[in-house]
């Protein structure tokens, strides 16, 4: 990936193995980083329901 943006694909790829790996909220915070790159809502919506979990984007919220 080095010298360009990772696209929504890259970013998929590289939560589901941070997800095979037992680090769900790294996982998390890539699926969302691709959910927002995600012009679809139904389709963001579908990717964030696949990583569950609670990110650091959330607990920043409160």
């Amino acid at each position: 990936m080095a010298g360009r943006e990772p696209s929504r694909a890259d970013l998929l790829d590289a939560a589901r193995e941070m997800a095979d790996t037992g680090r769900p909220t790294l996982a998390r915070l890539l699926a969302e980083e691709a959910a927002d790159r995600t012009d679809d809502p139904t389709e963001a919506a579908h990717i964030l329901c696949e990583f569950t979990g609670r990110s650091l984007r959330q607990q920043g919220e409160q």
